[in-house]
């Protein structure tokens, strides 16, 4: 079970990432897109590089006890850039490029920052799971730790703020997208309040390791879930109501395609029924059957049929859709 937590969020995260994948491939230079991207892969990362079996893969094959650790403690830190740059598009304006630069700046700073505090500091005890507060009185490393702690709640605190008073102002997918996203950020906020009051009471002498090893990962493990979910359902919402369009559209063209069966067996004229296949397709290709049968009839049916026909309706105060709908159906009947 070790490691369970982090494993699973980071397939969630990557699960969203993939889902979005075709989209940026098709828009790869939409930094929108690109900063949604950005946040479900790297927080899938800090997941992965978080989880204690992964911890002791990575000293072991780099030889450097704790190397894990500052490398654990960037990832959350460009997790946490990114979550701000995404808030910054998500808001929009004039100053969009100025202040995405800023944010990865005073990111970038807190990456030196923890890379210098590691090379400092002295961590001879490899520590896969409470590093935090192990080392919370060490030189340097309870600086490295202090650094990247504050660095992420700063992050998801302006992302929670930020996403749940825009989602007073709006309605919808959207508004429910903001309020899963704030959520979720406040639980990631749960988990760097957690860690740093197992340092702090470290420094008092108090142990209270659990909190960064039992609770930390639960808020943070809940956080990603409710993160990734709240930044797709804006996004997978128009998709899902255009398959559901497409699934009734789909369904009330089947009399129809029933009707001309004959026509599309004898000639050939049905493409293979694909599989698998989204309901936008299958209603492609339902639609395409549909036209093969009516331009063979187009070459052969009775013109004088249909020309009574849609007169007919017509006169009877249809329109010119409803008499074509109407001169259509006889002709296939006949």
């Amino acid at each position: 079970m070790t490691g369970l937590i982090n494993y699973v969020s980071c397939g969630a995260l990557w699960l969203g990432l993939a889902v979005k994948t075709p989209d940026l491939i098709r828009h790869r230079h939409d930094p929108y897109l690109r900063a949604i991207c950005a946040v479900l892969g790297l927080a899938g990362v800090c997941f992965l590089l978080g989880a204690a079996p992964t911890v002791g893969a990575v000293n072991r094959l780099s030889g450097v006890p704790n190397l894990a650790a500052p490398l654990t403690y960037a990832s959350i830190t460009a997790y946490s850039a990114a979550s701000q740059v995404l808030i910054v598009h998500w808001r929009g304006g004039p100053r969009v490029r100025r202040v995405v630069r800023r944010w990865v700046v005073a990111y970038a700073v807190v990456l030196v920052g923890i890379a210098v505090m590691f090379a400092l500091g002295s961590a001879p005890v490899e520590r896969r799971t409470d590093l935090d507060t192990y080392y919370a009185t060490t030189p340097f490393i309870a600086e490295m730790i202090v650094l990247y702690l504050l660095g992420h709640l700063t992050a998801v605190t302006v992302t929670t703020v930020s996403s749940l008073c825009w989602a007073r102002e709006v309605s919808g997918r959207l508004r429910a997208g903001l309020v899963l996203l704030g959520t979720g950020s406040l639980c990631n906020a749960g988990y760097s309040v957690t860690k740093l009051v197992a340092v702090v009471a470290r420094w008092c002498g108090r142990d209270w390791s659990r909190l960064g090893t039992t609770v930390s990962p639960a808020a943070a493990g809940l956080g990603a879930l409710l993160t990734s979910v709240g930044i797709l359902v804006p996004l997978a919402g128009p998709r899902l109501t255009q398959w559901r369009r497409s699934r009734r559209a789909y369904a009330r063209l089947e009399p129809l395609e029933r009707e001309l069966d004959g026509v599309l067996t004898r000639h050939a004229l049905r493409l293979p029924r694909p599989r698998w296949a989204s309901p936008t397709t299958r209603l492609m290709w339902r639609q395409t059957s549909i036209h093969n049968a009516l331009g063979y009839l187009d070459a052969t049916f009775d013109h004088a049929l249909y020309e009574r026909v849609h007169a007919a309706a017509l006169d009877a105060g249809g329109d010119k859709e409803q008499a074509e709908a109407a001169a259509w159906a006889a002709v296939i009947r006949a």
